[in-house]
């Protein structure tokens, strides 16, 4: 790998969770300014792995049989920078609607979420020896989440509407750089069947490999306290006078020891 496309693809990582970091763990700290309740944050915190089960499916299918994944990756950061701004233009009338800014919400997952493979794929098909060289790759999305948390608290934005403008920015400068990055072509071809469109394949794979079922399960079980983290903590942090952007993201600062020891654990014990 070249130097400059390793460069290219940091700083893709980089930005990819810095888009999500700079409101997903912050953004009721501001909503619950302007009318949001309680239920309000459980559809907030819903409609997202929603989109994730959904828009994956097409998206997917989309970027393996007709356009190259760099391109899928650009539209789909612009049209989710689109989605946020016209959150943010309901957030700023009158009487905020919050099931009206819950769906662009929606929206702006259903592009968001597709991108995490997107990335993933672009990044490992420009890689000779993926094990070795992708976390040294990957470790940037994490300090692009901790530069996120720190930029919203060096701005005083951790309760402002600036959250989403930062969002907005990040996602429009990552989708005009997703034009520069490799070429990555379609590899699928032949007919699309029913059952691939709806994930039966690894339903199937469910059903007949152990091993794959329980690391759904587990993996299952640990979304569950997850997502009461990012519901709650945030607003704990903000009780308790810390400074919220940069308290939320201490758990990605120890990330990166593990992510940067990954190859090491990857020649000693496999990927299991």
């Amino acid at each position: 790998m070249s130097l400059q496309t390793r460069f290219l693809l940091s700083i893709m990582m980089f930005l990819q969770f810095f888009i999500w970091g700079s409101w997903y763990v912050t953004g009721p700290n501001y909503l619950s300014t302007i009318g949001f309740k309680a239920g309000d944050f459980g559809t907030m915190y819903s409609v997202g792995p929603i989109a994730g089960m959904i828009a994956p499916f097409f998206v997917g299918m989309i970027a393996d049989r007709f356009f190259p994944a760099q391109r899928v990756l650009a539209f789909m950061h612009l049209l989710g920078a689109g989605f946020m701004y016209y959150a943010t233009t309901l957030m700023a009338v009158a009487n905020p609607s919050a099931s009206d800014i819950n769906m662009m919400f929606f929206a702006h997952m259903m592009t968001y979420y597709p991108t995490l493979a997107l990335t993933n794929t672009i990044a490992l098909k420009c890689m000779a020896n993926p094990e070795k060289e992708f976390p040294g790759i990957r470790v940037l999305g994490t300090i692009g989440w901790i530069a996120a948390g720190l930029t919203l608290t060096w701005m005083k934005a951790d309760t402002s509407i600036n959250m989403f403008h930062l969002t907005i920015g990040s996602g429009l400068l990552l989708g005009l750089l997703s034009f520069a990055l490799p070429h990555t072509p379609p590899t699928a071809s032949g007919p699309v069947g029913i059952g691939q469109i709806l994930g039966f394949d690894a339903f199937k794979l469910l059903l007949t490999n152990r091993s794959y079922l329980i690391f759904m399960v587990s993996s299952t079980l640990i979304c569950i306290p997850l997502a009461f983290y990012y519901m709650i903590t945030s607003r704990i942090v903000e009780m308790g006078g810390l400074p919220i952007g940069q308290t939320m993201s201490y758990g990605q600062m120890s990330e990166i020891f593990f992510m940067l020891v990954m190859p090491f654990f990857f020649v000693r014990l496999g990927v299991k």
